[in-house]
């Protein structure tokens, strides 16, 4: 006789098990009974008219939690309506006829329309109250702007979805395809043709976003795929063999790889066939697809976690094309299309034309002092080369004061991505550059200078405008025109001896900044940094947004790599062992190889920092002890930048100076040390802007 024990663990077996649903033909009885259409149905579940038929037919069978919610509403009209010669059963307490209890959040209603085997999309699962096993998922409430309410009919379910190796796909808004790939071939089938994943173009005249799958380690194992990259060379050059399995078999279905091959970032594609486009892209997490210094903790995440972060990004940025720094750059592509269909005079016929405002479809090359010292153009030129680049100055020890060494605190001021604030309303070159000798300056024309700003007198207590190092300028030099143009705002005589310069003009990257301070803006929103805030608040806001969602914390930390990134590529250089100088690299051949706009950024950025300097030395007298990029820290009494900064009798901030805020531009803390930490470390030849957040120093920096 079987012992008590063994009868428990018997039944705790039978409670362990799947509900049974009925066969698939009672099921549709029952629908039909209750007199409730498919795509009734499908709404109440937020799944998909498709998916219903599937189970009715028996294609597919429901997941959890759905299984168990379809199975309470097949039970309830199984009570009400037996089948024929069967006595009813008791009446029980019928279901929500729409929406069953566990499940939260009304889907959008679907047409009840037969769709073509193109159109059939997969089974959904919404994710409903979080279960147990399930904390990270779902322990905070969704961002209120974190996904646009408008959902285009073409892309029901979002630009992406991130695959674990059950086969469930983790989308937007909770919701969870079934995706039966075994095979990456298969895989690109399925979203290509049933996931109903992608999104809009950003701007009427450029393409829609391609889907992205994001594989988990257990998807890449499942389809074939190494768990890790292995090898000696840098991560981002590191892919698949072309003699690996996977490679011959996209191959062999006659789907191509771009040039960067199978890597961490992989984009499966065939040519455009009928107007239409057929390329899905895939991103390995285990292969570091996403970096950890733009993604922070992303990678630790869940499949539903990393769906929640990166289709945040997706819907306030751009769906992620690579790196953030790539995506940063396809941004500004898919808000400026280099092309619009325009009507061809002779034919009548459309036919793509080049799109005004933008950088057009043609890589272009730079005048010599713009180009990289490698570049094919630059080859035998002598002349000298721009050098507009962010501040990496410290100031002679030699020059603190004993009032300002006897302040007990160091305190370090990092500016909202000041990148994107002066990439507003920048004015930059559209045109190739053309060459002038001794041109009168004009602060309108972007372009580069030959000048000399040598005899420009600037207080030793303060960084040069004129060069990164904030060195006094030794003599003539090549300059942007936001470099020059301050020189005569302070009040000085500017002679070009020669200049390239750009008749075609705009503001490209308009679009560009918009968006992204939208997105930084709305983010920091949605982590309790409003700017209706006090400054005292501002400062209690900052110091524990990063503890309110890991995961919005990760989307603000991939939009500032997305400005930083974004900016930086338009200087790529080459990459590999291999190079030579004078030889062409594959980012030459991108319109947006444009080290003049980068320039321009770059200059106005540190142009904007010397300004509040100085303004900040004639309001309060207060001058910094270093300056790296958008840091800089001053010396204080207190360990509030509320302690230095100057404010007006009615409390509100000096214009002109370094103001609190959560924009761009504004404010934050970096970081607090004492002030004989940062004294001991500018007498080292260190920067204490480097350090200021952490307090640690590391001696061989190479500064």
């Amino acid at each position: 006789m079987a012992s008590e024990e063994e009868l428990f663990a018997s039944v705790d077996a039978l409670l362990e098990e799947e509900p049974q649903l009925p066969p698939p033909a009672e099921r549709a009885r029952l629908r039909e009974a209750a007199g409730i259409t498919q795509a009734r149905l499908a709404t109440a579940l937020r799944s998909t008219t498709q998916t219903v038929k599937n189970w009715e037919n028996g294609r597919s069978e429901p997941k959890p939690p759905r299984l168990e919610a379809y199975q309470r509403l097949l039970n309830g009209w199984a009570a009400r309506f037996p089948a024929h010669g069967t006595a009813p059963a008791a009446p029980s307490p019928a279901p929500a006829p729409q929406t069953p209890a566990t499940f939260t959040g009304p889907a959008a209603p679907e047409p009840e329309v037969e769709e073509t085997p193109a159109q059939q999309a997969p089974a959904v699962t919404a994710a409903p109250e979080p279960p147990a096993a399930r904390p990270a998922a779902s322990r905070r409430p969704a961002a209120k702007k974190a996904v646009k309410s408008a959902v285009d009919p073409r892309f029901p379910h979002g630009p992406l979805a991130v695959l674990d190796g059950d086969g469930s796909a983790y989308g937007v808004n909770g919701i969870v395809l079934d995706c039966p790939a075994t095979t990456v071939v298969e895989l690109v089938e399925w979203t290509l043709k049933e996931s109903g994943l992608g999104a809009a173009k950003l701007n009427r005249n450029g393409k829609d976003s391609d889907p992205l799958i994001v594989l988990t380690a257990s998807a890449a194992m499942k389809l074939g795929l190494p768990e890790r990259l292995e090898g000696h060379e840098q991560r981002r050059s590191l892919r698949l063999p072309e003699d690996h399995p996977v490679v011959k078999q996209v191959m062999k279905a006659k789907w191509k790889l771009t040039q960067r091959g199978f890597g961490p970032w992989a984009r499966i594609y065939r040519k455009v066939q009928d107007r239409e486009r057929q390329c899905v892209q895939l991103a390995i997490l285990s292969w570091d697809a996403l970096d950890e210094r733009s993604w922070p903790g992303v990678g630790d995440m869940d499949a539903a976690d990393v769906a929640r972060v990166l289709g945040i990004y997706a819907s306030r940025v751009i769906t992620p094309r690579g790196s953030t720094a790539v995506s940063g750059l396809e941004l500004m592509t898919a808000l400026r299309p280099p092309t619009k269909a325009v009507q061809d005079p002779a034919s009548g016929n459309w036919v793509p034309g080049y799109n005004p405002g933008s950088l057009g479809s043609e890589p272009m090359d730079p005048a010599p002092p713009e180009a990289r010292p490698e570049h094919p153009v630059a080859q035998g030129w002598t002349g000298g080369f721009l050098n507009e680049e962010a501040y990496q100055w410290v100031r002679d020890p030699k020059l603190l004061s004993d009032e300002e060494c006897l302040l007990p605190w160091a305190v370090g001021l990092d500016l909202n991505t000041a990148f994107l604030a002066a990439a507003a309303r920048l004015t930059v070159g559209l045109s190739g550059p053309d060459h002038f000798h001794h041109p009168a300056f004009n602060p309108k024309i972007p372009g580069s200078w030959l000048v000399d700003l040598s005899h420009v007198e600037i207080d030793p207590r303060l960084p040069s405008p004129f060069t990164p190092t904030g060195e006094r300028p030794t003599g003539p030099a090549w300059y942007q025109t936001h470099t020059v143009a301050y020189a005569q705002e302070l009040g000085h005589n500017v002679a070009p001896i020669e200049a390239y310069l750009r008749r075609e003009t705009g503001a490209y990257l308009d679009p560009w900044h918009d968006r992204l301070k939208t997105a930084y803006v709305d983010t920091l929103a949605d982590l309790g940094v409003t700017k209706d805030l006090s400054d005292t608040e501002f400062l209690a806001a900052m110091e524990r947004h990063k503890e309110v969602d890991p995961a919005l914390t990760a989307v603000l930390s991939a939009i500032k790599g997305t400005v930083k990134g974004g900016i930086g590529k338009l200087r790529e250089g080459p990459q590999g062992k291999k190079y030579r100088d004078g030889e062409t690299w594959p980012a030459l051949q991108r319109p947006t190889w444009r080290p003049d706009i980068r320039a321009a950024v770059i200059s106005k950025a540190r142009v904007n920092m010397h300004r509040k300097l100085l303004k900040m030395a004639d309001m309060t007298g207060l001058y910094p002890l270093a300056v790296l990029s958008d840091c800089v820290v001053y010396p204080s009494p207190g360990r509030s930048p509320m302690d230095f900064l100057p404010y007006a009798a009615s409390g509100k901030p000096q214009p002109g100076g370094f103001r609190l805020g959560p924009t761009p531009g504004l404010a934050k803390l970096e970081g607090v040390q004492e002030m004989s930490w940062a004294v001991d470390l500018m007498e080292k030849g260190l920067n204490p802007a480097r350090h200021i957040k952490g307090g640690d120093a590391v001696l061989d920096e190479g500064e």
